[in-house]
C-alpha cells in the first residue's frame, strides 16, 4: 500500500514537472523510441532480426518499463568480457529505451556467492537480480529462496515476459531447470572447458615422424589420457626445444587457492570416468561422486555409495599431480588460474587438457606468438580426451553457464524490473552482437548465424565446437550437489594436499569425500531443504558398493590402454556429417 502511494506522488510530481517544461507525455514516449532508434541503427548490429524486428521488440520493452520508469535496479554479475559489455553498454542502452536506471555491478565470482548467501541468510534484499552460475541449481530448487522463472513467467511477470524471448532458442536450459521440471535461472552466457593444442606444431612433418616413431601411432588431437600423457611426454622431454625456445607439453596449476578447487569441481572426474552415464549429469553418481536415491543425496564416499573417493576418482588425481610434476612449466605448481590462464598465449606450451573457451579472446589477439600476421590462430580447440574409466553416455567435461537468479525476498516490482533488463540482454535485438564481444553464446539462432559463420576462422574451432553435436557432454555441476557454496570450499583445501605432496591422492580424496558427508549430514539434521534433502546411507564395506553395476567403479586392471588420435580436420568432418 505504501509502495502504490509513493508511485502515485512520483506520477503527480512528474506530471506537474512536465506541465512546467511544456513536455508532453507523448513526447516523452518520442524520447524512448528515439534512443531505441539510435541503438539499433548503431550498436545492435549483427542481430539474426530484421531492423523492423528489433524495434518491434524495443517497443515492447518501452511499453512494458513504463510502470517501473525513474525507478533504480542494481543487479550483479562477475566481471567477464560478456558481463563488461552488458554493465558498460547495454545498461546504458536500457536506460535511455526505458527509463528505468540499472546499476549493474561487476564483482568477484566469490563476492557474487557471498552476496547471493547473504541475501538468501538474511532476507534482505542486497541486488535485485543475480547472474549466479547455474552450478547452484542443486541449492536453489532444495532451499526454496529463488523464485523460479517459470513460475515468474506464468505468474505476476507474465505481462512483462518478451513474446520474443523464444526459450527454445536458448541452448543451456537442461542445466538450469531442476529435477522438478521447473526453470530455476535463465541462461545469459556460457562457455566450455576443451582440450587446445598448437596446430602449428602438431601439423610439422618432422615432429609427426619423430612421434609416430617413439609411440607407434599418429600425433593428433588425443582421444584418450594416455594419448595426451604420451603428447605431453613428447613435447617436453623428447622434443625440448622449438625455434630456439624451451617448451612444456602440458600447462596447470596447483597453488592453494579456491581456484583449484575448480579445477576439479568443473568436472575433472567426469573426464576421467568416475561417474555414471547420463545426461547432464550422471545418475545416480555424478561428477562430483555424490550419490542420489530419487532426489536425495545419500553419500559421496564409497562406503556409502558415492565415488569421490573411488578409484577413478584416485586415478585422476594422481594423473594431474603427476602430468604438472612432469611436464608442465616449473612455475606451474606454483600458480593460481588466473596466473596460469595467459601462459598458453605465450608460445611456449603444446597443449593443454582443460582451457575455458571464455579464453578465446584474449587468445586471438593480434601480435601474440600465437596468432599468425593474418589474424588466424595457430592453436585450435577440441574435445578433451577422457580417460580409462569414462563409457559412452556419460559427460565429457564442463561447461559454465551464467544465468539470472532472482530472490524471494527482493521486493515483487524491483524483481519484475530487473526481469526486464534480463530479457533485454538476452534478447535477439542484442545477442548476437553480445556473443560476437564475449565468445559466450547462449542462443542457437546466434551459433548458426552467418556473422558467425564469418568470423569462425579467427576463434580457433569454437564455433564448430558449438555447431556440433558433441556440446550436449559439456555440462555444468547438476542437482545432486544439495549446497554448492559449502560443498565447493571444500576441494581446493583437499586437492591442495595431494597437489604439494602432504597426501597421496587416495588420503587426500579420503579427507574430502568425509568432509562432503558431514555437510551433508548436517543437512539432514537441520532438515533445511524438504522433501529433496541429504538423507546419508549408513557406511557399508566399501567392496559391496565396488562391486555393483555403475559408480563406484573398482579399479581397472590396466589405467593406461593405447595411446588414440584422431587429425582436427577428421575431427571437424565427423561433426558435420
Amino acid at each position: 500500500m505504501h509502495d502504490n502511494k509513493n508511485k502515485m506522488k512520483r506520477a503527480v510530481v512528474l506530471s506537474a514537472m512536465l506541465v512546467m517544461s511544456g513536455i508532453s507525455w507523448d513526447a516523452l514516449a518520442d524520447q524512448y523510441q528515439d534512443a531505441a532508434k539510435k541503438w539499433v541503427g548503431s550498436e545492435f548490429s549483427p542481430s539474426t532480426l530484421s531492423k523492423d524486428d528489433q524495434m518491434k521488440e524495443m517497443q515492447w520493452f518501452i511499453d512494458a518499463a513504463k510502470k517501473f520508469r525513474g525507478m533504480e535496479i542494481n543487479v550483479a554479475s562477475e566481471t567477464l568480457t560478456t558481463h563488461e559489455y552488458e554493465s558498460k553498454v547495454l545498461a546504458k542502452a536500457f536506460t535511455e529505451i526505458t527509463g528505468i536506471k540499472i546499476h549493474h555491478d561487476l564483482i568477484q565470482e566469490g563476492d557474487v556467492v557471498e552476496k547471493l548467501q547473504t541475501q538468501m541468510q538474511s532476507g534482505k534484499n542486497i541486488y535485485d537480480g543475480y547472474i549466479n552460475d547455474s552450478d547452484f541449481i542443486g541449492t536453489h530448487f532444495r532451499y526454496g529462496k529463488v523464485v523460479p522463472i517459470s513460475d515468474m513467467i506464468a505468474g505476476d511477470g507474465k505481462d512483462y515476459t518478451l513474446p520474443t524471448l523464444d526459450l527454445k532458442d536458448f541452448i543451456g536450459l537442461s542445466f538450469t531447470t531442476g529435477p522438478d521440471g521447473k526453470l530455476y535461472q535463465l541462461p545469459d552466457q556460457q562457455f566450455a572447458n576443451l582440450y587446445w593444442f598448437r596446430a602449428d606444431w602438431f601439423a610439422r612433418p618432422d615432429l609427426q615422424a619423430k612421434f609416430k616413431e617413439l609411440y607407434g601411432y599418429d600425433l593428433g588431437v588425443p582421444k584418450n589420457w594416455s594419448a595426451y600423457e604420451d603428447i605431453a611426454e613428447f613435447f617436453t622431454d623428447k622434443v625440448k626445444e622449438i625455434d630456439g625456445q624451451r617448451v612444456y607439453g602440458h600447462m596447470d596449476y596447483g597453488k592453494k587457492d579456491p581456484s583449484l578447487g575448480w579445477r576439479f569441481t568443473d568436472a575433472w572426474f567426469s573426464m576421467a570416468g568416475e561417474g555414471d552415464k547420463g545426461l547432464p549429469n550422471g545418475l545416480p553418481v555424478d561428477e562430483w561422486g555424490i550419490r542420489v536415491e530419487g532426489c536425495r543425496p545419500v553419500g559421496s564416499s564409497v562406503s556409502r555409495g558415492g565415488a569421490t573417493n573411488g578409484p577413478a576418482a584416485v586415478y585422476a588425481t594422481t594423473k594431474y599431480v603427476d602430468w604438472l610434476r612432469k611436464y608442465a612449466p616449473p612455475e606451474a605448481p606454483g600458480m593460481t588460474f588466473s596466473e596460469a590462464g595467459p601462459v598458453p598465449a605465450q608460445g611456449n606450451v603444446a597443449q593443454q587438457i582443460f582451457w575455458y573457451t571464455a579464453f578465446t579472446a584474449d587468445m586471438t589477439k593480434p601480435g601474440l606468438p600465437v596468432v599468425n600476421a593474418d589474424g588466424t590462430p595457430k592453436w585450435r580447440m577440441a574435445p578433451s580426451p577422457v580417460g580409462p574409466y569414462w563409457e559412452e553416455g556419460m559427460k565429457k567435461g564442463y561447461q559454465d553457464v551464467g544465468s539470472w537468479t532472482f530472490m524471494k525476498s527482493t521486493p515483487d516490482d524491483r524483481r519484475l524490473a530487473a526481469w526486464l533488463y534480463a530479457q533485454f540482454v538476452v534478447s535477439k535485438t542484442v545477442s548476437l552482437k553480445k556473443t560476437l564481444v564475449g565468445l559466450t553464446p547462449i542462443r542457437e539462432s546466434d551459433i548458426t548465424s552467418q556473422a558467425m559463420t564469418e568470423v569462425a576462422p579467427k576463434l580457433g574451432g569454437l564455433v564448430e565446437f558449438y555447431r556440433s553435436p558433441a556440446r550436449t557432454e559439456w555440462t555444468p555441476t547438476g542437482t545432486n550437489v544439495p549446497d554448492y557454496p559449502k560443498l565447493a570450499q571444500l576441494w581446493w583445501q583437499h586437492i591442495a594436499e595431494a597437489a604439494n605432496g602432504d597426501k597421496t591422492p587416495q588420503e587426500a580424496l579420503d579427507g574430502l569425500a568425509a568432509d562432503q558427508d558431514k555437510v551433508m549430514e548436517r543437512l539432514e539434521r537441520a532438515k533445511v531443504q524438504g522433501d529433496c534433502g541429504p538423507k546419508l546411507n549408513e557406511p557399508k564395506d566399501p567392496e559391496y558398493w565396488l562391486s555393483q553395476p555403475g559408480a563406484p567403479k573398482p579399479k581397472l586392471a590396466n589405467e593406461k590402454p593405447k595411446g588414440e588420435t584422431v587429425s582436427y580436420d577428421e575431427l571437424i568432418k565427423s561433426w558435420q556429417k
